[in-house]
């Protein structure tokens, strides 16, 4: 104001000029600044198709390079953290004995770990928000390999809920949902493929950590067997200093991302440090945990509920086949090689499916392969109610590693297909928490039937009832959903969207992606009629 006064009174006219053209100048150059950046957005936004591509914090999925190195750290943190709760099993006998427990008590040392491992999803969003993906995995594997050095120091059961439950547990669910995100913003053509691939880690763990499990209880015990198990969960942090965050390229005009959380209002800051906490929790519970999609989108609605319905039963076959396979006399080293069998199995068979559902005819169908799978898995726990023999349960764990092997190919390949990948953290963290209630009470409630029954295989039988009727229920449900879809379509009425789009939220660091179209994507959409989202709308 002061400036624009003084050349307004000014007597000399060749400085009245002079300072014109400069604040003109000035002007111009900031209005070109500004158009520029905006241009090379809807540039950015136009070539990925990506809505997230507007907000300038997105990076094309590079398919390739360095996410080969992605896939393999993501590959070794499910070995560690989901292949691990089943080697417990090894140690079940142990445990009893050495704190004089029941098989219920002693049931909720898996069960607790596993559960937590779930639950812990919008804990670790929220963490993911802050730190990024790589830290939260580093900071995973931390946590895991103290838990498990604790335990070998526990006095009671109570204290091995703790240590072997909640921390290891926690620990695992940091280290295993930011490498899974990861993944899929390091992979979109091929995502299936890179999926499936990462789904060997779990095979891995199955594989590997039973054999070493029952050297180290042969050599040290379950005290030095835990001590040395945390040092190897300790590797976690390894894998973690491999996902490096994916960075846009630097170009002129670009803006600068800014990932710090918004300032707080200052009334919020002056109504107390409570309110301040509690609306934090509450936005954070809205972000991070995705309701919306529960109450708007049926197919995802469809999935958590088949999927929690699956966990009741899916995983407490693992834990209880060790101890049934001794419980009649089988040696515990004879008894271990079945779920290193079992791993073996999976390491064979998964990267095979991994191809095979990576090619276009699989597009759209991969629910109701999935389905088949949880069906198959359901029906193979009758196996071992024939007999409790090496032969029988070697023909069972054979089946079981098959259909595991396409439900643990296809677990988050289908997520991926129902919700956008931007609401993948929060559906993936809503999804955990519901799985983890499943996982919580379902080795208990097996602990249970095996203590008034005195017979472990009547909890074959349950978890066959449940696994199967959780594929049943997913196989209706979204027949009946795509139906109902076409139904729509042919009458010339689009189906609801189950989301709006909306511009992406703030970004997570280190988590940044733009989604490519797919052969299949466009394939789909010429053949509705309409252009694929990255094409340009010039058809005549």
């Amino acid at each position: 104001m002061t400036q624009r006064n003084g050349i307004r009174g000014s007597s000399d006219p060749s400085l009245h000029s002079e300072t014109s053209k400069a604040c003109e100048l000035a002007n111009g150059l900031h209005h070109e600044e500004v158009r520029g950046a905006a241009d090379f957005e809807r540039r950015r936004g136009s070539d990925s198709g990506d809505p997230v591509a507007v907000t300038g914090g997105a990076v094309p999925a590079p398919d390739g390079g360095w996410g080969w190195m992605v896939l393999v750290a993501t590959i070794l943190v499910l070995a560690l953290t989901v292949g691990f709760p089943s080697s417990v099993g090894i140690f079940y006998t142990d445990l009893q004995n050495e704190f004089h427990a029941s098989n219920s008590e002693t049931s909720w040392v898996p069960s607790i770990m596993t559960s937590v491992l779930h639950a812990g999803g919008p804990f670790c969003s929220v963490l993911v928000g802050k730190l990024g993906c790589r830290m939260t995995v580093m900071l995973g594997g931390v946590l895991s390999g103290l838990g498990m050095a604790a335990s070998s120091f526990t006095r009671s059961i109570t204290e091995l809920y703790v240590t072997a439950g909640v921390i290891t547990g926690l620990g695992f669910c940091f280290s295993l949902q930011p490498a899974v995100t990861i993944l899929g913003h390091y992979f979109v053509r091929r995502r299936a493929f890179a999926n499936a691939m990462s789904s060997t880690g779990t095979a891995l763990g199955f594989c590997t950590l039973p054999f070493l499990g029952n050297y180290l209880h042969t050599e040290f015990g379950w005290r030095g067997s835990f001590l040395i198990l945390g040092a190897v969960l300790l590797n976690c942090c390894v894998c973690g200093a491999v996902m490096r965050p994916l960075q846009p390229k630097r170009r002129r005009g670009q803006p600068l991302m800014d990932h710090a959380p918004p300032p707080l209002e200052k009334e919020t800051k002056q109504r107390g440090r409570i309110r301040t906490i509690w609306r934090f929790f509450v936005a954070s519970l809205k972000e991070h945990m995705a309701f919306d999609q529960l109450r708007h989108n049926k197919r995802y609605c469809v999935f958590a509920i088949g999927i929690t319905m699956m966990m009741l039963g899916l995983v407490v076959p693992l834990i209880y086949l060790v101890p049934y396979a001794t419980a009649y006399g089988m040696e515990p080293g004879r008894a271990a090689l079945l779920l290193s069998i079992l791993g073996i199995v999976n390491i064979v068979v998964r990267p095979t499916f991994a191809i095979v559902f990576n090619l276009p005819w699989f597009k759209g169908r991969h629910i109701y392969v999935f389905a088949s799978a949880l069906l198959l898995n359901g029906l193979s726990n009758c196996i071992c109610c024939i007999g409790a023999g090496f032969p029988v349960l070697v023909g069972y764990v054979v089946m079981y590693g098959l259909s595991m092997s396409v439900v643990g190919s296809l677990l988050f390949t289908v997520l991926m297909d129902i919700v956008e990948m931007r609401r993948f953290p929060s559906a993936l963290g809503l999804l955990t928490v519901m799985e983890s209630v499943s996982l919580l009470i379902g080795p208990p409630l097996a602990g249970i039937l095996v203590d008034r029954t005195r017979e472990y295989f009547y909890v074959f039988i349950a978890c066959s009832a449940v696994v199967a009727s959780s594929g049943v229920f997913l196989m209706l449900s979204f027949f009946w959903l795509d139906k109902k879809e076409r139904k729509a379509s042919k009458q010339g009425q689009h189906p609801a969207q189950s989301e709006p789009v909306k511009p992406a939220a703030d970004a997570s660091p280190g988590c940044e992606y733009s989604s490519l179209p797919q052969e299949g994507d466009k394939a789909s959409a010429w053949g509705r009629g309409t252009p694929a989202a990255s094409e340009p709308d010039h058809v005549a």
